[in-house]
């Protein structure tokens, strides 16, 4: 870990931010679809080609009910379907059930306790074997198995009395009702029964590093460090695939990658994307298609709330206080995110408008520490009760924006006499137990807290969903409130629309006041694809672009 504050004056320091931001994003506004448009075209009647996807994270995870991030979903969907899958429009649509079920079609009962839903007759497991009920049962009976490390069990903690009707058919009974189960559903996939049902560990199988799926793509091969190559898969149950091959390439450095999407490389840049600053030139490439992106990604600093320098508010307070987050978005995002005070992207419905806003204020920082008790040390950093107020924040290293932002933050938070020590590692380290075993202290990170549209953020925020506690969940941050608790129970059980805007309405009020995390913006994300690439749609109710791999195409 290096210190690498500078010894320029603060307001130098911010001035030539600004400054940079006026002379380098000229151009670089302009929210609309660059490059030509392409002419309607018709996918081929055989796969044909290939199409290279660059990652900047490495995906690791090829289990999709273990614990995973972003980048392992891209592949996920490849391989897998789940029951339903949600459009870019934010409705359910049949996936591996024949339908929907609701409460008009009898799949949902009245009081949203007795499901029933029917499945696919033509599916099989990309090894030849028919896809049946048995599958089903055995996911959402393996999901809620202490002995597995799942990814998430709410919603399906809730589930008794799984129960196969016929191989097309399956009902279950909810122990009480949850509203967010079918958007839960649709980003569950289907594991083969046949294949890890024999197992004695799940956990270690060896389909973990071999995945068989339903999907359009099935399995190739894995360079790790480098790529994983999946081949189409001539009975998919649905339409296409329409690409022979198709190859995730891992890239590191955000630089490089963009390097390669310019040189023409790889054909798609995915996550993380054209970053901010090269937006401007990236318009201009030849051949290329670049287009500006909402994202449901919030990039905020994540806080571990078990360490004792962050246990009270007016620490976490005064940080926030100290975060010149228009500056950075303005300077080293050329002004393209959104500035939020939420968790939820402002595009949803539950969206709470009304939470008080951030005002960048140094000298209220200092008071709030003041006033606290936290006195500055001989070296200026201040200490209470035998604790420093100094901290580690860490992210992907290669991420040159966000390790841009972390020097910035770094050199404002010691005017304040705060020390923030930066502590940078490969993806597969920073996302792998690091993050969710709540081995850091804070995270520069950008999370998508929602499920699909639905705005439960049980496993985010509940303190059930603390993994290193024995939790099920993504409460990496490992906090605490019973008041957020008994809301999000309350959110969970309530279907009517308006009495869950009202419900989630107060959640974020509640997670704006406690601060566990400190919300910089909502992304806008820069993407881009050779032209000639067809199929693309983004689909802001997906954690990952590559959610429809199996339309992509070459309109030759």
């Amino acid at each position: 870990m290096t210190d690498v504050r500078p010894t320029v004056p603060a307001t130098t320091r911010r001035h030539a931010l600004k400054m940079l931001a006026l002379t380098g994003a000229a151009g670089a506004f302009l929210p609309h679809l660059m490059g030509r448009t392409a002419l309607a075209a018709t996918p081929p009647s055989e796969p044909t080609g290939r199409l290279i996807v660059g990652f900047s994270q490495e995906p690791t995870v090829f289990n999709p009910l273990m614990p995973r991030i972003e980048v392992d979903d891209g592949v996920h969907f490849s391989l897998f379907d789940a029951l339903f899958r949600i459009d870019p429009e934010g409705a359910f649509q049949p996936a591996l059930a024949a339908e929907v079920p609701t409460t008009e079609n009898g799949g949902i009962s009245e009081d949203g306790l007795e499901w029933r839903v029917k499945l696919r007759d033509d599916v099989l497991w990309h090894d030849g074997t028919p896809f049946t009920a048995e599958d089903v049962r055995f996911t959402l009976e393996l999901v809620v198995d202490p002995n597995f490390r799942s990814w998430r069990t709410a919603g399906h903690a809730l589930v008794r009395d799984v129960t196969v009707v016929s191989p097309t058919e399956l009902t279950w009974r909810m122990e009480s009702a949850f509203a967010p189960y079918l958007a839960i559903l649709a980003e569950t996939f289907i594991v083969p029964r046949h294949i890890l049902e024999p197992e004695p560990d799940r956990n270690t199988a060896a389909f973990n590093n071999a995945p068989v799926g339903t999907g359009p793509f099935k399995w190739a091969n894995r360079i790790a460090g480098d790529h994983i190559e999946l081949e189409a898969n001539p009975d998919y149950w649905g339409e296409g695939p329409y690409v022979e091959r198709l190859v995730y390439k891992y890239i590191p450095d955000l630089t490089v990658l963009y390097t390669q999407f310019k040189s023409g490389e790889i054909d798609i840049i995915g996550s993380q994307y054209i970053t901010p600053d090269n937006y401007a030139e990236a318009q201009t490439l030849s051949g290329r298609v670049v287009e500006l992106v909402p994202a449901a990604t919030v990039e905020s600093i994540y806080l571990n709330m078990e360490r004792p320098q962050f246990q009270e508010l007016a620490v976490r307070e005064a940080i926030y206080a100290a975060l010149d987050k228009q500056t950075i978005i303005d300077a080293l995002y050329y002004g393209l995110p959104i500035p939020t005070e939420s968790y939820m992207p402002q595009q949803s419905a539950y969206y709470n408008a009304d939470l008080p806003p951030h005002e960048f204020d140094l000298d209220r920082a200092r008071t709030l520490l003041d006033e606290a008790g936290w006195e500055p040390g001989p070296d200026g950093i201040r200490a209470k009760d035998g604790v420093r107020l100094a901290f580690t924040n860490s992210t992907t290293s290669g991420n040159h924006l966000r390790e841009q932002t972390q020097q910035f933050l770094q050199q404002t938070l010691a005017e304040i006499g705060i020390e923030m020590t930066i502590s940078n590692m490969p993806p597969a380290v920073m996302w792998g137990e690091y993050w969710t075993q709540s081995q850091f202290d804070t995270v520069l990170v950008g999370v998508i807290f929602m499920t699909g549209s639905d705005p439960d953020v049980t496993s985010r925020f509940h303190s059930e969903a603390i993994t290193v506690r024995g939790g099920r969940g993504a409460n990496n941050g490992q906090y605490v409130n019973p008041e957020v608790d008994a809301l999000l129970e309350e959110g969970g059980r309530t279907f009517d629309p308006e009495a869950r805007r009202a419900i989630y309405n107060e959640v974020q009020e509640k997670i704006r006041a406690d601060l566990p995390l400190l919300p910089m913006f909502q992304s806008v994300t820069v993407r881009g694809h050779k032209e000639g690439v067809e199929g693309i749609r983004p689909n802001i109710n997906t954690r990952i672009d590559t959610w429809n791999t199996a339309a992509y195409y070459w309109n030759s």
